[in-house]
């Protein structure tokens, strides 16, 4: 259907994940260009033949959800070492992904967009730190899959310094010096970020592990990021593993080692932050740090149960993700709110978390993660329209009388739509910017070609 001028969504439950929880059972959203123009209950104002309606009968309407931390490039390394630990899986993996160039991750970008997509993700953040050498332009390749499923997109420009031959984790040819990453970093900055109220593509600085990068490096990438005005991304507390390298290497927690560095504030998040205790919570929530909750991939790899709730409480800025899909195979967005739900009451009982208060996780909460809770992450007029319309009138859904319930604990709903920017991305479970069959199979043999060579 390409850009539309107006638009009209009419006849479902709208649930606006407004600060004051406003929900309307028989309600409707005008969009205006590339902006909510209006939301209401009962029948829509009057509109003319040129505006573009889409019959929300036997829906819900949700503002699309916010995917905080993912690794797309892993999209053609799915189903591999499947019983390992963290530490395991990355040392299996780490001569696979050297691998890497600029036409594998275009595919794997795609293919991993187009299944969020499908899953009711309208904006997506992405973690790339594996730049191989003579591998091209890896970050150009995902914002180029990016722009053509029509994501909104964050992607964290990664980095690693710290090789095996000095005591890190990743093989010394996937590392690269702390001259090249800052040279690289600068130049994706000045060439990718846009930091206009309806950007497409903004950029954040994303050194990838206490265990893959120097203090050096986590310093100087701190600095850039501050003068440039963009955000900071790690990997944090992922494991118990992590925990002891950093006791062993840094005689504190990870979260201490990130205070010591400067890497505590509201223009920072982390990614799993598992393993915190107290005083990291109360920390992180002092210096307004975020935090990406990822309990598919966590519940994958055994990491433990993050203490989302306690987080919460304390007012630390919470948001969801998939992960890497070679750590959560099927990078299903709608599956978080859900998952992320039943292990909070696994271990805090069946108050610790709400229906509602999961579906803002997967909202206005990664918003707020990404610094955009006045663009997104809510359905209120001047917002962004980024919008997921789910069908409920399913048999799986049938007599599920509250749709957040459906939309939360029942099946993954099918999507009716899915609105970017103003622009339909799926009808009726359908990615309709790209081929998804020639998706699948460029992806299928990106990695046969990949794990030939490995």
């Amino acid at each position: 259907m390409g850009a539309v001028n107006d638009l009209v969504i009419d006849g479902c439950a709208v649930v606006t994940v407004d600060a004051a929880g406003t929900e309307y059972r028989d309600g409707w959203v005008t969009v205006r260009g590339n902006r909510i123009d209006a939301v209401g209950a009962g029948k829509p104002p009057a509109f003319g033949p040129e505006v573009t309606r889409i019959d929300g009968r036997g829906c819900v309407l949700t503002p699309g959800l916010v995917n905080t931390h993912h690794h797309l490039y892993q999209w053609i390394t799915r189903g591999l070492a499947a019983d390992n630990t963290l530490f395991e899986w990355l040392t299996m993996l780490y001569p696979v992904w050297a691998r890497i160039d600029e036409k594998s991750v275009r595919v794997a970008a795609t293919g991993a967009l187009v299944s969020l997509a499908r899953s009711g993700c309208t904006t997506s953040s992405d973690h790339h730190y594996v730049f191989p050498r003579g591998g091209g332009d890896l970050l150009a390749a995902e914002i180029g899959a990016a722009s053509a499923v029509g994501l909104r997109f964050h992607p964290a420009r990664g980095s690693m310094d710290l090789g095996r031959g000095e005591g890190g984790l990743p093989p010394d040819e996937v590392v690269e010096s702390i001259d090249d990453i800052l040279a690289a970093s600068a130049a994706a900055i000045e060439q990718w970020h846009d930091p206009s109220f309806d950007a497409m593509v903004r950029i954040a600085l994303a050194p990838c592990s206490p265990f893959s990068v120097t203090g050096d490096l986590m310093r100087e990438s701190a600095a850039l990021a501050r003068s440039a005005g963009v955000r900071l991304h790690t990997h944090l507390a992922e494991t118990d593993d992590e925990l002891d390298f950093c006791l062993e290497n840094f005689g504190c927690t990870p979260a201490q080692y990130m205070e010591q560095l400067g890497w505590l504030g509201s223009d920072v998040w982390f990614a799993h932050a598992v393993h915190l205790d107290d005083p990291a919570i109360a920390a992180m929530a002092r210096t307004g740090t975020g935090v990406a909750h990822c309990p598919t991939s966590n519940g994958r790899l055994g990491a433990g149960i993050a203490r989302t709730a306690d987080l919460v409480a304390a007012g630390v800025p919470v948001g969801l993700g998939v992960d890497g899909a070679a750590s959560n195979e099927s990078s299903s967005m709608i599956e978080e709110p859900r998952n992320a739900l039943l292990y909070a009451r696994a271990v805090g009982g069946p108050r610790a978390m709400t229906v509602r208060a999961a579906l803002e996780l997967a909202t206005m909460g990664g918003a707020r993660v990404l610094g955009r809770e006045a663009e997104i992450g809510s359905i209120e007029p001047g917002k962004l329209a980024d919008l997921a319309l789910w069908r409920l009138d399913t048999p799986a859904h049938a007599g599920i009388e509250d749709p957040v319930v459906a939309l939360v604990l029942g099946s993954a709903p099918p999507l009716a739509a899915l609105i970017v920017n103003g622009r339909e991305v799926v009808r009726d479970g359908v990615v309709t910017t790209v081929d998804e069959a020639a998706v699948g199979a460029d992806v299928a043999q990106a990695q046969a070609t990949l794990l030939a060579g490995a």
